[in-house]
Order: structure tokens, then C-alpha cells, then sequence
């Protein structure tokens, strides 16, 4: 299956990819929004924070950690600011999207890679939500969407179907035990 998914991100048109980046756009201003006013409990601003002082050293990985959780931060919180979901779940939608965008700056691939590479994430996402379930006691966020967003970096960073397979697995036993318990202001903890 993973081959197909890849196969429809490959083939997304210029108008899908549009799309894909309205998501961008939209889940980015709830990142913005948690970083300038630090809402809910505040992980990405604490993040942001923590490598303004140096004492975490901004990479790829704290630069998604930060627009993740901060975007988490804003929606938890009840900022009046639209999500792009995924797989039916705005959080989702944070996880799906907002890793493989931070990540871009650190990339050497152009924009349109980094959207398909997106809507790869959204396509795993969904996926791994037709086996979990509508409400599960999982993570969605950590599980399907982080697995969807792992696919999509490997896919970003030049990985073959092998790669993005060995991804998904990775985050997929390493994360398959974090609980939900609903919807609340922890989950920038979860996101992050």
C-alpha cells in the first residue's frame, strides 16, 4: 500500500498542492499565534525559549518540535484559528503537516517536494487511521499522524519506499503505547 500512497502524492496536481499549502499557511498561523502570546501550556514557546538561550541547539528537529507544539499550544488553548485536519482530527492535521514544513529551511529540495511530501503524510495518516479507528485509545497524533509525517521527511530527504517504510516502523513501535486521554492542552507535549 505504502507504494500506492506514494504513487498519488507523486502524481498530486498543481492544483492539490495548492491545497496542501493553504494547510501550510493556515496550521502556520496557529504556530505563530502559539510562539508570540505562549498559550495553553506553553511547550513551543519554552522550546523557542530554551535555543534563544542555546541551552537546545536549533536543528531540524527542534525547528519542528517548536511550530508543532506552539501551533498545539494555540489550538488547545481555544484560539479562534482554523486547523487543517487530517484523517479527521485538527491535531492530526498539526502533526501531518507542520514537521515536514519546519524542516524545509534544513532540505536541499524545492517546495513542491516538501508539499508532496505533505500530502504523502495525509495519505499515510489516513491510512493508519482506517486500522485505528475513530477513537482509539492511542495517540492518534503520535501514532498515525507521526508515522504519516515520519514517511513524509524520508520521502523529502531522497528516502526510497524501503526508507519510508523503516520510518513509519520506527515511529510506530516507539510510540505505539502513548494513551490518549482526549483532547486537551498536553497535547503539545504529545505533538512536540
Amino acid at each position: 500500500p505504502l507504494s500506492a500512497l506514494l504513487a498519488l502524492a507523486e502524481q498530486a496536481t498543481d492544483a492539490e498542492l495548492a491545497f496542501v499549502r493553504q494547510g501550510v499557511e493556515m496550521n502556520q498561523r496557529l504556530a505563530e499565534y502559539g510562539l508570540a502570546h505562549g498559550c495553553g501550556l506553553g511547550v513551543g514557546r519554552a522550546l523557542e525559549d530554551m535555543a534563544q538561550k542555546g541551552v537546545l541547539q536549533r536543528d531540524m528537529l527542534l525547528a519542528a518540535k517548536i511550530v508543532t507544539a506552539a501551533a498545539a499550544d494555540a489550538r488547545m488553548a481555544g484560539v479562534g484559528l482554523p486547523a487543517m485536519s487530517s484523517a479527521g482530527s485538527g491535531n492530526n492535521g498539526l502533526t501531518a503537516i507542520l514537521p515536514i514544513w519546519a524542516a524545509g529551511p534544513f532540505l536541499d529540495c524545492p517546495d513542491s517536494t516538501l508539499l508532496k511530501a505533505i500530502a504523502l503524510s495525509h495519505l499515510v495518516t489516513a491510512y493508519i487511521k482506517t486500522y485505528t479507528g475513530r477513537l482509539s485509545a492511542v495517540c492518534s497524533c503520535s501514532l498515525a499522524a507521526g508515522a504519516g509525517s515520519a514517511a513524509g521527511l524520508a520521502y523529502a530527504l531522497g528516502g526510497d519506499v524501503a526508507g519510508m517504510t523503516r520510518a513509519i516502523n520506527n515511529v510506530i513501535e516507539d510510540l505505539g503505547g502513548v494513551l490518549c486521554d482526549g483532547a486537551k492542552t498536553g497535547c503539545a507535549l504529545k505533538l512536540a
